[in-house]
Formats: structure tokens, sequence, C-alpha cells
């Protein structure tokens, strides 16, 4: 009898005489999940064959991933979502993006191919599941965005690094290049493959000091900022752990915008950095680099310019055909004069992403055809660079209506490029906002405010307690009293870098309402047996008001526990806590639950942050100081005397945790003092969000950048150049 299938491997079946079952249709199959068998395939680490012959019994035994393995996966959902919409906001999506084309570098970047191809040797890395080793004739052929991705896969130094001319589009080839290894490796079915492919992070280069952190330690620190998945006490052990575990790879930005030495002592770093690496920089500074400092094995690509032909049909794809004349008239000295000034300038993805900005399908674009107005590719790029941020805030049909006119939102840009290109950097970021402005308004203002509202309860109290005469007194008295102290408070608040905590599940985790809970019990019943059943001092105290009274007890205990201990430290409820504190992080663990609501944080996020939650806890803490205060002495001395003296107590310490030292507020408050001597928006901070979404800004993590430092340097030029 022959064999339906051919290609099926021959059985013996059980019973030679036992007539064979007919064929069934086939069902459609369903998908594949990581814990679930498809015919002859497992997903598991074991497999058992017992008997002989052709018949084989195999036994799965199906593993559920590890909790490493579980955060990779939710880490690779949260950074595909995060960098998809930055691609979207950046216009590297939609319309179809523009070829990535690279191929060798032959600057003196980077050291011998065969370093990079360990040809012949071992290999620092293993190509990635599914993917062959790249090979010398690979790297020598170059090629676009698919080859890029192969390279990176199969490269065994696991060193890459992306160079090219300023506005070559190297950190959109790097997104890019993120996206297709995001989807590599989400279309790698298999957990046990699927865990040797790791999760590719882009982080700028900012604020790593090389001394003080290694490579490892710096990321998982920026992890912990930037990823709710890491946040908490044990988030940023669990980041470092994915990233010594090679779970994680590093795409590293922004090389070319730290000073020589400090980039010289981040490549000498990134030396021993046990995971696979891509760095982004600028042809000059990479070679400048390289001089002192080298990364061994690594391989330089170069971002190649557009092509002509390429260029042209992106800018039409978008367009209804037949093509409007000016536009048709652009492209076809695109391909019919590559070597004019406006084919030069169109050959970089960032003056082909300002030119679809800039004009709309009826303009006359056709005008930078006109060689007296634009003589050379920088008079054509400089042009779209002043018209970027008009027609970013221009209304047009079917976009969203700007808040902000064209003339406000130029001004604001402007003043922000200025300040960024005085202190030398890229990045814009929100707690420095504060230092923009002079101090002292802010100070006289919180001092007025706090000053106002504690004189007015001081007086009230007096007035109770001690009669006119002493309220006319101690009401102007606390008003200077408090009104100076809250502002020099204010004058020396600040933190260096926002919290890492970005949500209520940190302050208030199980484990730590839990313990906050039990040491409010054994406190209250441990004074309630002290003082409530036979004490000589008050043997009359009774159980209601040792559990009331003992409440800021164990709130004191849950903010220890869950990473708000800096609001506790400065005030009575923190009072000698710290080495418990320390005991407590060496003695037990702190491992949180898994986080649903995983995202990114961006830099609005983190302010909120401070505005929200910094703001509310602080409120908290001084209603628990007060809450400590009131009962006893109301139980003492009555209502009318003792809540106001607790309440009194309480302002204090909530005013002082909340808005006085809270950066948040600060910048709020910087962003009127701006408003009122530049002209920038009252609502600094709703303003870069907008631009974000403008494309004139762009996120790398809590800080703000402009979409590319051409356009910083054109605002912040003077308005008469």
């Amino acid at each position: 009898m022959t064999d339906p299938d051919p290609d099926r491997p021959s059985e013996v079946p059980d019973d030679p005489n036992k007539p064979e079952k007919p064929n069934k249709p086939e069902k459609p199959e369903k998908p594949v999940g990581p814990t679930e068998l498809k015919g002859n395939t497992f997903h598991g680490p074991t497999a058992l064959q017992v008997g002989t012959g052709n018949t084989m019994n195999v036994r799965y035994d199906v593993t559920p991933p590890s909790p490493l393995d579980a955060a990779a996966d939710e880490l690779a959902a949260v950074v595909r979502r995060q960098w998809e919409r930055e691609a979207g906001l950046r216009r590297l999506l939609e319309p179809a993006p523009l070829p990535v084309r690279w191929q060798l570098s032959d600057r003196k970047v980077a050291g011998r191919v065969t370093g990079a191809t360990a040809e012949g040797a071992r290999a620092r890395f293993p190509p990635l599941p599914g993917l062959a080793p790249a090979t010398r004739d690979d790297l020598r052929r170059g090629g676009g965005a698919s080859e890029l991705h192969a390279v990176y896969g199969g490269l065994a130094s696991g060193r890459l690094l992306l160079v090219g001319p300023p506005a070559a589009g190297k950190t959109a080839a790097a997104v890019l290049l993120l996206l297709d290894a995001l989807r590599y490796r989400a279309n790698t079915a298999s957990p046990d493959l699927r865990r040797l492919v790791p999760v590719p992070v882009m982080l700028s280069l900012y604020g790593w000091d090389p001394a003080a952190e290694s490579p490892a330690d710096w990321a998982a620190d920026r992890l912990s900022r930037e990823y709710t998945l890491f946040r908490g006490r044990n988030g940023r052990a669990r980041a470092l752990e994915l990233l010594e575990s090679g779970r994680i790879a590093l795409f590293l930005d922004a090389l070319d915008e730290v000073g020589a030495k400090l980039r010289t002592a981040m490549v000498s770093a990134l030396e021993s950095a046990d995971l696979r690496l891509v760095l982004v920089s600028r042809s000059k500074e990479a070679v400048l680099a390289s001089r002192r400092a080298r990364l061994s094995g690594a391989v330089a690509l170069e971002i190649l310019p557009v092509r002509p032909a390429d260029a042209a049909a992106h800018l039409l794809g978008p367009l209804p055909e037949p093509s409007p004349p000016a536009w048709k008239a652009l492209t076809d000295a695109l391909l019919d004069a590559p070597d004019s000034a406006v084919a030069r300038a169109l050959s970089s993805p960032l003056a082909i992403s300002l030119l679809r900005d800039v004009y709309s399908d009826s303009d006359p674009v056709d005008e930078l055809l006109d060689p007296a107005r634009f003589p050379t590719p920088r008079a054509v790029e400089d042009h779209l660079l002043d018209h970027a941020v008009t027609a970013a805030y221009t209304a047009r049909p079917g976009r969203p209506r700007p808040r902000h006119s064209p003339e406000a939102a130029d001004r604001a840009l402007r003043h922000l490029a200025v300040r960024l290109t005085e202190q030398g950097t890229r990045d814009l970021l929100w707690w420095h906002i504060p230092s923009w402005a002079d101090r002292r308004p802010r100070a006289v203002a919180v001092g007025a405010v706090v000053g106002l509202l504690y004189g007015v309860a001081t007086f009230f109290l007096s007035l109770r307690l001690s009669g006119p005469v002493w309220a006319g007194v101690m009401g102007p008295v606390s008003v200077i009293a408090s009104g100076c102290v809250s502002g020099l408070l204010s004058l020396r608040s600040g933190d260096p870098q926002p919290l890492p905590s970005a949500g209520w599940r940190d302050i208030f985790g199980r484990t730590a309402v839990r313990r906050g809970v039990v040491q409010w019990l054994v406190t209250a019943v441990a004074i309630w047996l002290c003082f409530g059943l036979g004490s000589l001092i008050d043997p009359g105290l009774p159980a209601w008001l040792c559990f009331l009274s003992t409440i800021p007890v164990g709130f004191a205990t849950t903010l220890i526990y869950g990473s708000g201990y800096e609001l506790v430290a400065g005030n009575f409820l923190g009072r000698g806590a710290k080495r418990w504190f320390e005991s407590v992080k060496e003695d037990h663990d702190h491992t949180a639950p898994p986080v649903v609501d995983s995202r990114s944080v961006g830099p609005r996020e983190v302010w909120l942050h401070h505005i929200r939650l910094r703001l509310l806890l602080g409120l908290l803490v001084g209603l628990a100081v007060a809450l400590l205060f009131v009962p006893i002495s109301t139980w003492q001395h009555g209502f009318w005397t003792g809540a106001p003296l607790g309440v009194g107590a309480g302002l204090w310490i909530g005013l002082v945790s909340g808005p006085v030292t809270n950066l948040g507020v600060a910048t709020a408050m910087t962003a009127v003092q701006l408003s009122a001597a530049e002209g920038t928006p009252v609502r600094l901070m709703s303003f870069l969000e907008d631009a974000r979404r403008r494309n004139l800004l762009r996120a790398t993590g809590p800080a703000y950048q402009f979409r590319h430092a051409r356009l910083q340097e054109r605002l912040a030029l003077p308005r008469s150049k």
C-alpha cells in the first residue's frame, strides 16, 4: 500500500492486523503559544524516548518561564510600545520610512573587520537564533535595514558603531533597527530560543560618569527611572540582573554630545560591558575618541545619504495622483540634477522630513529650485529650519488646532534653545528649569503664603489659649518666623535627579502596608498595656486613644518600607529611623509583585509625579503628625485647646514636606516667572509636551531634546540673522 504522505517518516503500527483508520480532514491550526504543543514540536527542555525500533513515546516537560524571562518579555512589550509611538511622532513610520542604506566605514574609528567577525576564532557572542554569523563579505557588501539587522544579530563581537555626518539619519536608523530587533524577538515562538534574543533598549549617554559607575550599574539605574517595570526598591536589582544575564542589548545614543575626555572614558568603560552594544555617533567625534580609546571588536558602519530616487518616491508617496505641478517639478529636478543645491540638501532625512512639514500639497515647493535664493544646500536647510516652528503651529484641516500661536511658540522655543546652548547641552531637564530664574521671588512668594497660613492658625490658637493680647503678639511673630524659615527652605530645595518612583504602588505596596499595619497594632497594644492597665502615670488611658494616636507610627513604617523614607526623614515621624531603614533593606526581601501598568516614563510624567504624588504625600505626612498630637492633647486639655496644638504642628510639617520643598512646584512657579520676563507659556511643561507631539522636540527618557541639533542651533541665533 502506498503511503499517502511520502514525506512523513514511516511508523510501525501497534497491531499489524488492525485496520487503519481513515484520514480525517485537517483542522485549522491554532496559534502555538509559549507552552502549547504542536505535532512533534515541543517547547520544553525535556524529551524522553523509550522502546526500540521506530516506536517512540515522548514525554514533554514544559517549564514555565523564569521570573527573569517574564521580566524580559514584559520589558520588550513596553519598549516596543514606547518606540513605536516615538517613531510615529518622529514620522519614521508614516508615510513609509525612507530606505536605510549603509556601508562599511573607511574612517579610522574601529579596528580590523576580522576582530568583529571573529572568523577562525572564538566568538564573544553566538548569532541570534535563526541568523547566520556575519562575515567580512557581508560587511563589505553593505545593504539596507534587513542586512543591518542581520549584522546586528550575527556579529561575533556584539559591538556595532553607527556613524555618519550630521543629519544623516543615524538615530533614525538606530530606532528602526531597534524596532526590527523587537519584532524579530516577538516572532521567536519558542521561549527557550526567545530568551537568547536580548531586548534592545535605547538610552542617551547623558549623566553617566564612568569613573563612578560601571556601564551595567548606570544602565540599571536609568532603567529603574524610565520604566515602571523596574520601580520599587528591588527594581534596580532586577534590571541589573537582566543586564548581567545578557537579556538586554544597549543602544547608546549621543556619544558625540558629551565632552572629549568624558567620551574617551565612556568608550574605555564600555570595553568591559558583557552585552551587545550599538553606539551612535557623528563620524568626527567617533574618530577623535578612537585616537585615545577604541572599542575592541567593534565594526563601524556609515549611514549613507538618501538617493535622489528614494527621496523623490518618498515625497510623492502621500500626494494625490496626478501630483501637484510644484511637487512634480521638484522631484523631477532631484532626478535630473542630482548635483543641484536642493538635491544635495534633500539627501538628508532631516531635510526631507522638514520639507513635508513646511510645505503642504498646494504650497509652492518649487521655489526651492531658485538658485538665486538657495545657492547652497545649507541655504535650503536653513530656510526649512526657519519655517519649521511656524508650520508646526499653523492651523491646518484635519489636524488639532494649536493651543499657541506661531509667534508665541517661536518665542518660547528660541528662549529654550538659547538656554540650552549657553549651558552647552541638548538635554532639557525640567528639574533644571528652576535655575533659569532668580529663586528669591519664589522664596518670597512661598514664605508669604506659608507665613500667612501659619500666622492665622497661630493667631486663633493664641486667642483661644491666652487671649487677644498674646494673639496680637504671636500672630505677627509667627507670620515672620514661619515665612522666613519656609522661604529659606525653598531657596535650598531641589533634587539633583527626579525620583525613580513613578506611582503609588512604590509607596503603598502590599508588603509595606502589611508591615505598617503590624507595627501600628503592636505599638498601640504595647502603649495600652503600659499606660492603660495599672500605670501610675495615667491608669485611665482608653484603648481607642492608644490605637488612634499610634496610626502615624504605622504610616511612617509604611513609607519607610515603601520607598518613601525621604518624605519623613526630615521631621518627627522619621527621626532616628535611618539606621532601621538600612537594616530593613538588608534583612528583608522586597520583591514586588508583577506590575500591571508597565510603561515607559516620559519627562512630563515624572514632573506630574512630583506635583501630585509628592505633594499629596507631604500633606499626608502633616496629617499624620497632627493625628499623633491631636488625640493626646485633646484628651489632656480638651478639644478646643488640644486640637489647635496638633493641627498647628501638622500644618507646619505638611507645608514643609509638601509644596515648600517640592521641585515640581518650583518648576511650575519658575514657568510663571519666565512667562512674565520672556513671554513663554505659563504652562511650560504642557507646551513642551505639545511641541514634542508636533515633532519639534523629542523625548529621551526624562529629558526633552530638539528634534535635531541643527534646529536648536538655528533657533538659538539672534533673529536678525
